[in-house]
């Protein structure tokens, strides 16, 4: 199918929409644009931090924790902003508009796994390490349950 075939497809199918489901589609592609150019941007930096500022200076040192910490939360970064970007493609094409909360929790687990990479133990209590483990263990046990619901049919109480 042709992009002006689809684009005619669309056309037809949002005039059949009502007022607040036009103004539900406009609002998640105008978040989803934007959300376009914020990842742009962020793996336009990476490069520039990768390539300009580690290996051309030659202070790239795989071995450097610090390092380590700052390229992979930036690649995180960028994994999470595709991962919210790709759950608002899901919910623009979906029909009954609901936004999947499998998505949004495999959205959280990344946010505080990108959090515990870059976490700097030297300057960090044990006290917020546990309430980390404690998130993360919730949000597992979450994302199993919903994941085993989706399987069985059998919806979440």
């Amino acid at each position: 199918m042709s992009i002006k075939d689809e684009f005619t497809a669309a056309k037809a199918e949002f005039k059949l929409l009502s007022l607040y489901q036009r103004f539900e589609q406009v609002v998640i592609l105008i978040l989803t644009a934007l959300i376009a150019v914020v990842v742009v941007v962020a793996v336009w930096n990476l490069v520039l931090k990768i390539v300009l500022g580690l290996v051309f200076t030659g202070s790239f040192d795989p071995s450097d924790y610090s390092a380590f910490q700052a390229v992979f939360g930036m690649i995180f970064t960028v994994i999470i902003a595709l991962e919210f970007k790709k759950s608002l493609l899901v919910v623009a094409h979906r029909k009954d508009r609901v936004v999947q909360i499998q998505a949004v929790v495999m959205i959280a687990l990344l946010a505080i796994c990108r959090k515990v990479i870059i976490l700097d133990l030297n300057e960090t209590d044990a006290l917020h390490i546990l309430s980390l483990a404690g998130s993360i263990l919730a949000l597992g046990i979450v994302y199993w349950l919903i994941r085993n619901s989706d399987r069985s049919g059998t919806p979440v109480a």
